[in-house]
Parts: C-alpha cells; structure tokens; sequence
C-alpha cells in the first residue's frame, strides 16, 4: 500500500499543481477583472486543456525514464543491443505503468483546473476570490508535500504561494482570456 501511495505522490502532485498553474494562467485576466466574464464553458476549456498537458508530459516523462533504465540494465547486463529489454515484459509494463501515472496526473490536473474555476463562476461576487482560492490550494498542496517528503511546511506552502501569485500575475499581464 506504502508502495502505491508513493509512486502516485509525482503524478498527483504535478497533476495538481499543473491544473492550479494552468487556471491561474489561462483565466487570471478574468479572475481579477481585466479580462472576459468567466462561464462554465470557459472552465471547462481550460480544464480540458490541463488535462491534456498533464497526460501527455506525464506520459511522456515516465515512459522515457523507464526506457532509460532498461537501456542502462541492457548495457550493464552486455546485452547484444541496448533494445533487449525493451522488447520483453518490462517493456510493456513501462508503457502500462506511463500510462497508470498518466492518468492519474490527468484526473489530479482536472480537478486543479476545473474547482478553483467553477468556485469563480458559483460565488457572487468578485471573480478574484477563485484566485486566491487557487493560490491558497497551491499553499495546502505545499503543506501536504512538506509531509510526505518530510520538509518545512511553512516553506514549502510559502514557496507554492509565491509561485501561484507569480503565475496569476504573468497571466493577468499576458490576457489570455
């Protein structure tokens, strides 16, 4: 059980900082007013589009890191070729295990972009507060990574909240939406 929960720390993690970023960035001129009114439909754009990203680069990334590493095995083994690995089981399960990560950082990113999104669109009032709400997820996201890794909590929430309120202002100056 330990076993799973770690190998799923990275993909969740970025996942969900990837569709924290991606909101922040593609909707910050609407979020603190500069921009055109936020809708559902525009969340679920966004969201769509940190979902794509997170599988691809997560698939991408995890896929390569094991064909690394059968290579490096093939190598150290003095297989006849570097592909001798590759092309047995262990080939298929890195393609198996990419695309389990890939998933999973799918769903996390998903769940990143659409929330703070549709908060934006449900609460009267100003649209800026789904910006702090997803500057302030990126810091409980910090506190829970300083767990797991066993690092400073105050400084890895401070650090996710400096990045979340770099990225919001690069989008709001940037006016993507």
């Amino acid at each position: 059980m330990k076993q799973r929960r770690a190998e799923a720390l990275l993909p969740v993690s970025l996942g969900l900082a990837d569709g924290i970023l991606n909101a922040l960035t593609l909707a910050s001129a609407s979020l603190v007013g500069a921009g055109a009114p936020l809708s559902v439909g525009l969340a679920l754009r966004i969201s769509v589009a940190a979902v794509v990203t997170a599988a691809f680069s997560v698939f991408v990334g995890t896929y390569s890191e094991a064909r690394g590493r059968l290579r490096h095995a093939s190598q150290q083994l003095s297989l006849p070729t570097n592909r001798n690995l590759a092309a047995t089981r262990l080939g298929h399960y890195a393609v198996r295990r990419a695309a389990e990560q890939s998933a999973l950082a799918s769903g996390a990113s998903l769940l990143g972009a659409l929330a703070p999104l549709l908060i934006a669109v449900a609460l009267p009032g100003p649209t800026w507060i789904a910006a702090v709400v997803a500057v302030g997820a990126l810091g409980v996201l910090g506190v829970g990574l300083a767990g797991a890794v066993v690092g400073n909590r105050a400084l890895w929430a401070l650090a996710l909240v400096l990045g979340g309120c770099a990225v919001t202002a690069i989008g709001a100056l940037i006016k993507i939406t």
